[in-house]
């Protein structure tokens, strides 16, 4: 069922848990998704890359998301990952996104508070409610980590935006790690605390050792992104059978293997979130 960001980030609140965030970026990583949050009756959200939307192949794309949430018999919100202009949170908006993120977090403290704000109120006009980020979350490919997100900032910003969740910035990034990231919990708890329970989201979850995940969502993570493994687990299948003297010509068939590559990974997420089952509470 296509439900709202609100909504899924309610049920984790309520449950404890954590909603994993799933990027896709065509017809048969969607149905991968899908058939993991089926498997396990995990509520979770699908996401689309601004790059998708700006281009045009989120207009084929989107159908295809709302059409899976729809078809699904666990809760499933359509979101824009990191939208980082009116553009992009317009378009997912007109192609039938539930969650928007309006990711302001290269600009200054305050211009990053007046986008996303005005963001904000623009989707609520239709419902739809709206994830911020405050604390740059850069790349592995980076010399070197923007400064943490503090827990002062992120109180005003919470205040001030009126923002459903907070991605903040605590040791991931995103891309495939050299090494293990060491993330800051206490720093998580801290914000939680001066937020006064707003849901937090960690991205660049891919890679980040299982017990830190474990850790960060105790202390207070309620969404988190995967998208890297997402696109090595489907790719890592494609190669192995294009290597293969038995490889299938038809591309319906071809696909079959990486969609349950996809599917495989993501319920290893779900479940190490605290997700499954957590549909049918």
């Amino acid at each position: 069922m296509l439900v709202s960001l609100k909504e899924v980030l309610s049920l984790a609140e309520k449950g404890g848990f954590c909603v994993p965030a799933f990027n896709v970026y065509n017809m048969e990583t969607a149905m991968g998704v899908l058939a993991a949050a089926e498997a396990e009756r995990a509520p979770i959200i699908m996401q689309i890359y601004p790059r998708l939307m700006k281009e045009e192949a989120g207009y084929f794309l989107a159908p295809v998301v709302v059409a899976a949430a729809k078809k699904a018999t666990v809760p499933v919100c359509f979101h824009l990952d990191h939208g980082p202009s009116e553009l992009e949170t317009t378009r997912s908006l007109r192609w039938g996104a539930t969650g928007i993120m309006l990711d302001g977090s290269t600009l200054p403290f305050e211009e990053n508070i007046a986008l996303t704000k005005r963001v904000a109120e623009t989707c609520a006009y239709v419902g739809v409610q709206v994830e911020g980020e405050l604390g740059h979350v850069g790349t592995t490919k980076d010399t070197e980590m923007d400064p943490f997100t503090t827990p002062e900032d992120a109180k005003r910003f919470v205040e001030e935006t009126g923002v459903a969740c907070l991605a903040v910035a605590v040791g991931t990034a995103h891309g495939r790690y050299d090494k293990p990231p060491k993330l800051d919990i206490q720093r998580i708890k801290d914000i939680r605390e001066a937020t006064g329970g707003a849901a937090l989201v960690l991205h660049g979850g891919s890679g980040v050792p299982d017990e830190e995940i474990r850790a960060a969502v105790k202390a207070g993570i309620r969404k988190m992104n995967f998208a890297t493994d997402i696109c090595y687990a489907f790719l890592d299948c494609c190669r192995e059978q294009l290597n293969s003297p038995d490889c299938p010509v038809a591309v319906d068939n071809f696909m079959k293997k990486p969609i349950n590559a996809v599917r495989d990974f993501c319920i290893t997420r779900i479940r190490l979130v605290g997700a499954d089952g957590k549909a049918d509470q």
